[in-house]
């Protein structure tokens, strides 16, 4: 096998194992003054050549660095780097200065938010870079290229599916809650829940009565055509083991609202602007 044994015989502490050539680096993202930690992460997988992608990007403490400096042979292993989210762009900086020689793709807002970063190319427009290892999708009926308003409308991102250990890493669009704080435990979210993010009851989708619908056929072909079983969500937790049959449910009980948001753009209603994480104006509206 090409795969360096290194990624066999090494127990990460802070690279958690998700599945086959597949770890997820969990970080914190705070707001409320500090109060909330909505955490974020960053997905590392391997090629079936060895080689490695960096999914997304978070602030390295230094015992990570070290495990990541350990699995990549110091980023010499690494391919690329691809940011999924137009909103997570927080520690691209940051991880720029520590691999400069690695090749990034961003999606549009990075291109135009961090142009200090020499971005090798939009990150769809270069999925045939990645495959057959990693298959990218994004939403349909959502706003993917400059989200509004920027403080609540989180919820497209790219989907990335590693075909080797059926794992999709995702940020902001769905929501796998893994031991969630105490505020958002008393605003309902409880250890386990999977759902989409809150904006998809405001500026989320595109305020047409096809978006709702176009996202709903978008979950449908991805679970038709992905074969999955582990999901990664940046808000805040993963799902090991039985994530196909956890997104179906989640559709089926988002199913009624997605046609009330329908029925309700073709009565062209203002929709509501709800999905904010903060309310505090001292907050980016950057969320990772």
């Amino acid at each position: 096998s090409s795969r360096t044994s290194n990624t066999r015989k090494h127990p990460y502490q802070h690279l958690v194992r998700i599945g086959d050539g597949f770890w997820n680096i969990r970080g914190r993202f705070a707001v409320l003054a500090g109060m909330l930690n909505l955490g974020t992460h960053m997905s590392v997988c391997q090629r079936a050549n060895g080689r490695f992608i960096i999914i997304d990007t978070i602030k390295l403490l230094p015992d990570v660095l070290v495990e990541l400096n350990h699995l990549t042979s110091n980023g010499q292993l690494i391919d690329a780097v691809i940011a999924t989210h137009p909103y997570h762009t927080l520690a691209f900086r940051d991880f720029y200065a520590q691999f400069p020689d690695v090749p990034y793709y961003g999606t549009p807002r990075h291109l135009n938010t961090l142009p200090d970063i020499p971005w090798k190319g939009e990150v769809m427009d270069n999925k045939d870079k990645f495959a057959p290892d990693l298959d990218l999708r994004i939403p349909a009926g959502a706003e993917y290229i400059l989200p509004l308003p920027a403080r609540s409308n989180h919820f497209s991102n790219v989907f990335v599916l590693h075909k080797q250990s059926k794992t999709i890493h995702n940020d902001d669009c769905v929501i796998c809650f893994s031991s969630p704080p105490l505020l958002m435990r008393i605003m309902g979210y409880k250890h386990g829940d999977m759902h989409f993010h809150p904006s998809i009851k405001g500026p989320g989708l595109h305020p047409t009565c096809e978006a709702p619908l176009a996202f709903k056929q978008f979950i449908l072909d991805l679970l038709r055509d992905w074969d999955f079983v582990n999901m990664c969500t940046a808000h805040n937790g993963n799902l090991l083991g039985g994530a196909k049959a956890k997104l179906q449910q989640t559709l089926q009980k988002a199913e009624p609202l997605l046609q009330k948001i329908s029925e309700k753009n073709s009565s062209r209603n203002p929709k509501k602007d709800c999905g904010a994480w903060s309310s505090d104006p001292n907050d980016p509206p950057d969320c990772g």
